[in-house]
C-alpha cells in the first residue's frame, strides 16, 4: 500500500451500478415493480452515498496530499496484460476528476429526487417508474467509469455506457415513434463520433509504442507525451491538399481523432443534431444526459488529455473554432425556438461550445469552471421547464403560456435565477466562468484569429441574455395564452419537484464564487481568490497570460454590458412593446422561417446522407449482397448444388445389392494397399 492508492473510489461508481442491477433483476425475474417506497429508497439512496464518499474523498485529497503530488488510485485488476503492455480496471481521483465526480453525484442526487416527483403519475404496465430509475442508475453509474477510469480504456468504457444510456433514456416513451425515433438518431450519431475517439485511442497507443512506452495510462501518458511530439505519419497524394502534407504530426491527427468523439457526444458542429431532438425524453433526463453530465463528457476528455492537445497547435484551433462557430450558431436558432425545451436544448449546445473555445486556447481551468456553472444554472432551468410543463399539463409551447409568476411562484424564482446566470449577470454563477473563457479567448495570442474568437464569444453572450429572456417573458408574465381548460388547473409542483429547483437556484447564485478570479479577490484582501484555477492547475498545466487587473476589469464591465444590452432588447420587445415582435417578424420573412427552421440542416442531413444510405442499403446492401449473394448464393446456392448432386449422381451408387457394396470395399481396399506400398 502506497500513500496514493485508496480502495474507497470504487464504491463511487459501484453504488449506483449495484442500484441499477437490484432493480433490473427484480423486473426480469420477479416481473413486477419493488413497492414505490423501495424504488425510491434505491435508486435515490446510491447517488446520494456516492455523493458523500466522494465529499469525503475529495476534501482528502485537497487536505492530506501536496499539490504537486495530488491524487488517488484504485487498481481493482488487470483487464489485459499482452507482453509490455498492461491496461488495469483502475480509478483515479485528482483534481480534475474531483471537479467532475461532485458535479455528477451532487447534481445527479438533486435530479434523481426531482424525477420520484415528475414520474409519479407514471403507472403504466411496462414497470415504467421502476425501469426509469434503474436506467438513471445506470446511466450515473457509467458517468463515473467515464470521469474516474485511469486510462483511456476503462473511460471508453464510460463513455459507450453513457451513450447506450441515452438512447435507453431519450426513447423511454417508446410508445410515441417521435421518442423512438430520438433515441436512435442519438445512438447514430454518437457511433459516428465514437468511431473517431477509437480511431484516437489507437493512433496514441501505437505512438507511444514506437516510442517504448506503450501505455494508455494518463498519468503514464503525460509524462512520457515529449518523446511522440516529434512523430509523423506520411500522407498518401490524394491528400495532398491536408495542411502539412507530406506528413502530418501524429499527435496532431490522434488529438483531432479524440474531438471528432467529443463533437459527437458533446453536440458540437456538425453532429450537434441529436441533442435537440433528445427533448423527447422526460425532463428529468434532459437535465440529468443534456445539461449536467453526459454532454459535458467531451470537454472533460479534451481537458483530460490536455497534455496532448497542448503540443498539437492545429488540434487546439480547431477546437476552438468549432466550439465558437457552434456556440454562435446553436444561439441564433435559440432566438426563435417556441418549444421550452428545445430554448434550452440549443442554450445547452451554445455553451458547450463556449467550453471548448475556452478547451482550445488552453483555458482549460475556465472549461472546468464553466461545467460546473453550467450544471447548476442548466439543470436549475430544465428543471424549472419540467415543472412549468406539470403545472400546465405537459404543454410545452412557450406562446400558449404567460402569467405563470403568479400561480407558480417557486418556479417563477428559482427560474428567474437560472436566467439570470446564464445571461452573465454578476454575481451570478454564469458571469465568473463566462468571463474567465472570454479573457482567455481575448488573450490567446497563438490560436489564429483570436480576437475574431472573442467578438463571436461577445455576441453570443449577446444573444444568450436575448432569447433567454424572451423565454422568461413569455412563459411567467403577461396575461395567460393557454385555453381555459389548461388555466383552471395550473397549479405549483410538489417538495419532490421543488427543493432540488431550491437548491440548484442557491448553487447558481453562489457557484461563481468557488473560481472568483484573483484580481476580484484582491479587492477584498484574499489572494488566491481563484481556488478551482489553483485546484485545477497541477493537471492541467495551461500557459499564464499576464494582464493587468485595470484591463479585466474593463472586458469583464463590456461583457456585462453586452450581457444587459441583451436583456434590455428582450424586455423592450417581449415586455414593454409586444406589439412590435410580429413587425420585425414580418419584416424578416425568409430569414426568421430559416431560422425557426434551425437552418434546416436536419433536412440537408436527410437529404445528402440518410436517403442516400438508406438506398444503398436497401438496394445493394440487403437485396443485392444479403438477399443475392448470402442468401441465394452462399446459402441457397449451396444447399440447391448439393441437392442436384444427389440427385442427379450419388442417388445412382445406391443400388441396394450388397454384392456391389461388396465389390467397392475390396477395390477401395485394393486401392489403398496398393497405396500403403506405393509409399513404402
Amino acid at each position: 500500500m502506497t500513500g496514493h492508492e485508496n480502495a474507497a473510489l470504487r464504491w463511487i461508481p459501484l453504488l449506483p451500478l449495484v442500484a441499477a442491477a437490484l432493480s433490473g433483476l427484480w423486473l426480469v425475474f420477479a416481473r413486477r415493480e419493488l413497492p414505490r417506497a423501495a424504488v425510491i429508497a434505491l435508486a435515490c439512496g446510491a447517488p446520494i452515498a456516492s455523493f458523500a464518499i466522494s465529499v469525503v474523498q475529495v476534501f482528502q485529497l485537497a487536505t492530506a496530499l501536496p499539490a504537486d503530488a495530488r491524487y488517488y488510485t484504485d487498481n481493482l485488476y488487470t483487464w489485459i496484460s499482452a507482453g509490455d503492455f498492461h491496461a488495469e480496471l483502475a480509478f483515479l481521483l485528482d483534481p480534475l476528476s474531483a471537479v467532475m465526480v461532485l458535479v455528477v453525484t451532487g447534481v445527479g442526487s438533486l435530479i434523481h429526487i426531482y424525477a420520484v416527483g415528475y414520474m409519479d403519475d407514471d403507472h403504466r404496465e411496462d414497470h415504467g417508474f421502476q425501469r426509469f430509475f434503474a436506467y438513471l442508475n445506470l446511466f450515473t453509474f457509467s458517468m463515473l467509469m467515464l470521469v474516474l477510469g485511469d486510462n483511456l480504456l476503462v473511460m471508453f468504457v464510460g463513455w459507450e455506457g453513457v451513450g447506450v444510456c441515452s438512447y435507453l433514456l431519450i426513447g423511454f416513451w417508446y410508445l410515441e415513434s417521435a421518442n423512438a425515433a430520438a433515441g436512435m438518431k442519438a445512438f447514430v450519431v454518437n457511433r459516428i463520433g465514437d468511431f473517431g475517439f477509437l480511431l484516437g485511442i489507437f493512433l496514441l497507443f501505437w505512438a507511444f509504442a514506437a516510442a517504448g512506452v506503450p501505455t494508455i495510462e494518463f498519468r503514464e501518458m503525460a509524462a512520457n507525451v515529449g518523446l511522440v511530439a516529434g512523430q509523423t505519419l506520411a500522407v498518401p497524394d490524394w491528400l495532398s491538399f491536408v495542411p502539412g502534407y507530406p506528413s502530418v504530426p501524429l499527435l496532431t491527427l490522434a488529438c483531432l481523432c479524440l474531438f471528432v468523439g467529443a463533437c459527437g457526444k458533446s453536440a458540437q458542429i456538425p453532429l450537434y443534431v441529436w441533442l435537440p431532438d433528445a427533448m423527447a425524453g422526460p425532463t428529468p433526463v434532459s437535465a440529468l444526459i443534456h445539461a449536467a453530465t453526459m454532454v459535458t463528457a467531451g470537454v472533460y476528455m479534451v481537458c483530460r488529455m490536455s497534455f496532448a492537445f497542448s503540443l498539437s497547435p492545429g488540434a487546439q484551433a480547431t477546437v476552438a473554432w468549432t466550439g465558437a462557430l457552434t456556440a454562435f450558431f446553436a444561439a441564433t436558432i435559440g432566438l426563435a425556438q417556441n418549444d421550452i425545451k428545445k430554448v434550452l436544448a440549443y442554450s445547452t449546445v451554445s455553451q458547450l461550445g463556449y467550453m471548448f473555445m475556452a478547451a482550445g486556447v488552453a483555458a482549460y481551468s475556465a472549461a472546468i469552471f464553466h461545467v460546473m456553472t453550467h450544471a447548476f444554472f442548466k439543470a436549475l432551468l430544465f428543471l424549472g421547464a419540467g415543472s412549468v410543463i406539470l403545472g400546465m399539463h405537459h404543454e410545452q409551447d412557450i406562446t400558449r403560456m404567460g402569467g405563470l409568476r403568479r400561480r407558480m411562484p417557486v418556479t417563477w424564482l428559482t427560474f428567474l435565477v437560472g436566467v439570470i446566470a446564464i445571461a452573465g449577470v454578476p454575481p451570478f454563477a454564469g458571469f465568473f466562468s463566462k468571463d474567465e473563457i472570454l479573457l482567455a479567448a481575448n488573450l490567446a495570442h497563438d490560436i489564429p484569429g483570436h480576437h475574431t474568437l472573442w467578438l463571436i464569444g461577445l455576441a453570443t453572450a449577446f444573444l444568450t441574455a436575448f432569447y433567454m429572456f424572451r423565454l422568461y417573458y413569455l412563459v411567467f408574465t403577461g396575461h395567460s395564452r393557454a385555453d381555459h381548460h389548461t388555466q383552471d388547473h395550473i397549479h405549483e409542483s410538489g417538495k419532490w419537484v421543488l427543493v432540488p429547483l431550491v437548491v440548484l437556484a442557491v448553487l447558481s447564485l453562489i457557484g461563481g464564487f468557488f473560481g472568483l478570479p484573483d484580481a476580484y479577490g484582491e479587492l477584498v484582501g484574499v489572494q488566491e481568490s481563484n481556488s478551482l484555477h489553483h485546484f485545477l492547475q497541477p493537471v492541467v498545466n495551461a500557459p499564464a497570460h499576464e494582464i493587468d487587473h485595470a484591463t479585466e476589469f474593463r472586458l469583464a464591465a463590456l461583457i456585462t454590458a453586452i450581457g444587459l444590452a441583451g436583456i434590455a432588447l428582450a424586455t423592450l420587445l417581449y415586455y414593454w412593446r409586444k406589439d412590435l415582435v410580429a413587425g420585425i417578424v414580418s419584416a424578416l420573412g425568409p430569414l426568421y422561417a430559416l431560422v425557426r427552421d434551425k437552418y434546416r440542416i436536419d433536412e440537408l442531413y436527410d437529404l445528402v446522407i440518410v436517403r442516400p444510405l438508406g438506398a444503398i442499403s436497401r438496394g445493394i446492401l440487403a437485396r443485392g449482397v444479403d438477399q443475392g449473394l448470402i442468401d441465394g448464393v452462399g446459402v441457397n446456392g449451396t444447399a440447391s448444388f448439393v441437392r442436384a448432386t444427389a440427385d442427379g449422381a450419388l442417388k445412382y451408387l445406391q443400388t441396394g445389392f450388397a454384392q456391389s457394396y461388396l465389390l467397392a470395399m475390396v477395390l477401395g481396399g485394393a486401392l489403398l494397399v496398393a497405396w500403403l506400398v506405393r509409399g513404402a
